[in-house]
């Protein structure tokens, strides 16, 4: 493919696609490594840096109620937004610049975890500084983020390839 033939809105479509599936992925891995004690999930970093913002509790911590369980509403679209905006500008880049890809979608995984678990999330006192944090939140948050980014690419390149296969003949 070249530049030229680069499609944007298959790019951003899906972009989307990998970062709902894979937003499921990273959700799905947290429930069998979590990454954070009860206590510290309590109030879990999306709400903890939209109450810093400013958003009430009352929000953040809303709910909606699924087989008789209570369910983070609010901390499901923070995740899913997350996931699907880093996705899309992985799906933008990748597609446009599919060579310098090569493998990278953990590296890229590992960096999005770095900057934000490691760096930006600590430095606004979202939570604690990475030094503090507990081993196995680091193991947990890194390796998810390598599997969310894995299959945020598997899925956007799927997607990608089929609503272009037209534009190769």
């Amino acid at each position: 493919m070249t530049k030229r033939n680069f499609n944007h809105r298959a790019a951003m479509i899906a972009g989307v696609t990998g970062g709902v599936i894979s937003g499921l992925v990273k959700l799905g891995w947290e429930n069998i490594l979590p990454p954070r004690t009860p206590e510290r999930d309590a109030t879990n970093p999306p709400q903890q840096l939209l109450q810093q913002i400013g958003v009430p509790a009352s929000v953040t911590h809303a709910t909606y109620t699924y087989s008789n369980q209570q369910l983070p509403v609010v901390s499901y679209m923070m995740h899913f937004g997350f996931s699907t905006t880093f996705a899309v500008a992985y799906s933008l880049w990748a597609r446009k610049h599919p060579k310098a890809q090569a493998g990278s979608s953990a590296l890229y995984g590992l960096g999005v975890w770095g900057a934000f678990h490691v760096g930006i999330l600590p430095a606004l006192k979202t939570i604690p500084s990475a030094k503090d944090q507990p081993t196995a939140e680091h193991v947990s948050e890194a390796l998810g983020h390598v599997l969310w980014m894995w299959t945020a690419d598997w899925v956007s390149a799927a997607v990608y390839d089929r609503l272009t296969a037209k534009d190769q003949h």
